[in-house]
Order: C-alpha cells, then structure tokens, then sequence
C-alpha cells in the first residue's frame, strides 16, 4: 500500500545527508583561521547545497533540512504534528549518516568533520573576541529566525514562486559569512549533531539544538503577525462607509 509520507521522508533524510556531508565536509577541508576566502567557500558549499536540494526535493518534502525550519513550519500551521515529528526523525538520521560518511572518507576525526564550535580570542581588528554560550545562542537563534523567515515568507507563503530555493539558499550563505566565525553557524541541530555524535565531541550541544528552536518559533510568530496584519487592513478598508466625513 503506498504511503504519502514515505517518499517525503525519504528526500528529507537524502537532502540532509548531503547537506552534511558536502556543507561538514567542506568546513574540515578548508579549516578554520583560514580568512573570508575560507568562510566564503564554506558558506557556499552549504548554501548551494540546500539550494539544489530544495529545487531537487520541495515539491516532495518541502525541502526542509533542517529540524528547526520542521519546527517553524510546524508552529505556523502548514504541517501536521505527525508529519513533522518523522520529518526531524529523517533529518537527524540523515545529518549523523553524513557525519559517519564523512568520518570515513576523511581517514577519522581528527579534522573535526565540521564540527560546530563557539570562537575564543577570535581576532577582529585592533581586539578579540571570545563567544559565552549565551551570545553563542543569540547569534544561533538569530540566524535561524533570518533562515525560518525566508523559508515561510518564500516556500511556504509561495510568494518566490520557482525561486524560493535561491532565497532560501543565499539566506543560508550569508548567515554562515556572518556567524561561521563565531559560532560555526549550524542554525541547525541536524547539521550541529551530526559531527557531534561522529567525533563525540557533545560541547554545548544544548544550545545548538535549543537556539534555532527558538529562532524558528520565532520566525513562526512574525510570519503569522504579518499575515494577521496584511489581511486588516482589507478588512477595514471594507467597513468604512461609503459616505465618511474624508469625502
């Protein structure tokens, strides 16, 4: 018997795979300390990557990647709990086979395989900068808000039309060229908890799993203000007397 959610799942757990293994894959490669050169390429393997994931698999899945965009979804009332609940199941199964892959094809964990870190005595001009895990979960749930956003205004609201997956992509880019330095800019606990459970290295695992849930609800929230908001004035507007003292 065929079941509707199988094939969404499915491309989840693919799309998230790759995600991981081509966005992780090139933050081990390239390294860190290496420059805006080495954050640009980093932030393009990610975001080039959900962009043709999502072409590949929105009309399947929706092309989420990402448990946090799941949540939003979810909170903005375009999906369905059970839906959502195996959506993430696929997403982090996805993210840790990824990791797995890359941990084999890299020769071990000693390049980290990605893994997300909080920067300490990054140096910007004149001094440096250390990230406490309460800024750390500003910046996350910030980049995941910016991310969530796009996502619901684009994907969901279908108001891109045919290039959602570019606004989605390029949010993704920039998110990583600001926050990559501090924080490593997962905004995704897929993407986070994939090298982590590969290299058991689980440092402040909490935050990147919990900020870009509150990102997203937060997203989730603006997203339907601004709905409420936008159908007001129509509603107003269709109220007033056809004789009111303005004429």
């Amino acid at each position: 018997m065929f079941n509707p959610l199988a094939p969404k799942l499915l491309a989840e757990l693919i799309g998230t795979f790759a995600f991981v293994f081509i966005g992780a894959g090139a933050a081990a490669i390239v390294g860190q300390g290496v420059g805006l050169p080495g954050i640009a390429a980093i932030a393009f393997a990610h975001g080039l990557t959900i962009m043709v994931f999502v072409f590949a698999y929105g009309a399947v899945s929706g092309g989420h990647f990402n448990p946090a965009v799941t949540i939003g979804v979810l909170a903005a009332g375009a999906m369905r709990a059970g839906e959502a609940i195996g959506y993430i199941i696929s997403q982090l199964v996805g993210g840790v086979i990824g990791a797995l892959l890359l941990a084999a094809v890299l020769g071990g964990t000693a390049t980290g395989l990605g893994t997300p870190a909080l920067a300490h005595d990054l140096a910007l001009g004149h001094t440096t900068v250390t990230i406490t895990p309460g800024i750390g979960f500003v910046i996350e749930a910030v980049l995941a808000f910016f991310l969530v956003t796009v996502v619901l205004e684009t994907a969901v609201a279908g108001r891109a039309g045919n290039l959602a997956p570019l606004a989605i992509g390029m949010t993704l880019t920039l998110n990583i060229m600001m926050g990559g330095p501090l924080t490593g800019a997962p905004f995704n606990p897929a993407r986070a908890l994939g090298p982590m459970i590969a290299t058991g290295d689980l440092s402040n695992a909490w935050l990147y799993v919990a900020a870009p849930i509150v990102g997203a609800l937060a997203a989730a929230i603006v997203h339907m203000g601004i709905a409420g908001l936008a159908a007001q004035p129509a509603t107003a507007q269709a109220r007033v007397p056809a004789s009111s003292p303005a004429e």
